[in-house]
């Protein structure tokens, strides 16, 4: 048994899930300033993420869901993980985003599991709180080390594949260690770089 772990924000994803969420709210720029410096490694991750959800307190929670099931996927996206998958390749999602996103799009494109992190609300608005698995920069490396022990499954046949800082944690613990249309400071930490935006890429590698 193989594994694969995708980040879903600008992996599977085209774009930031909160960045859609704060363009609907009118806090897009204030959102996205945060977002730029935390993908680059220049703010505590907890911190930034706890301080761009909560620019989104009161939003409806009926649209947030609505935006979070229309994301646009990256091209290749159901196509890969159906390669992965044929290859013998558990496939599944870390996403410092939130499961409205990482749930809806794991039934769609036939993921074995995701994990991520949950707005919460009250009377069917957000609150500007969030809980989860992925709170920490830390979070997707720790996570990855126990699905493979629960699996039994070794670094060299473990695959990541990111964009961003709170990447590189995963990075830590697998073999195979994809930068797809990624920061510098995860490149850095990658032995595969794809700079086209098309996930087939990574058929070349598997």
């Amino acid at each position: 048994m193989k594994l694969a772990v995708f980040d879903f924000d600008s992996t599977l994803m085209n774009g930031e899930t909160i960045d859609f969420l704060a363009k609907e709210f009118g806090v897009e720029a204030q959102v996205a300033h945060i977002t730029a410096q935390a993908m680059e490694g220049k703010l505590d991750y907890y911190e930034s993420l706890k301080s761009r959800v909560a620019l989104l307190k009161g939003l409806s929670l009926v649209r947030a869901k609505e935006i979070c099931e229309n994301l646009p996927l990256n091209l290749g996206a159901h196509e890969i993980v159906q390669i992965l998958k044929s290859k013998g390749y558990k496939v599944v999602c870390f996403s410092g985003g939130f499961s409205l996103a990482t749930r809806h799009f794991a039934k769609v494109l036939g993921l074995d599991s995701d994990f991520s992190n949950i707005l919460h609300f009250k009377d069917d608005v957000l609150s500007g709180e969030i809980g989860g698995e992925m709170m920490f920069s830390t979070s997707k490396g720790e996570m990855l080390v126990r699905l493979q022990n629960l699996l039994g499954i070794e670094r060299q046949n473990t695959l990541c594949v990111g964009d961003g800082a709170n990447d590189l944690s995963m990075f830590a613990s697998a073999d195979t260690r994809i930068a797809f249309c990624a920061k510098n400071v995860l490149k850095e930490a990658a032995n595969i770089i794809i700079d086209k935006q098309d996930l087939r890429e990574i058929e070349k590698y598997v």
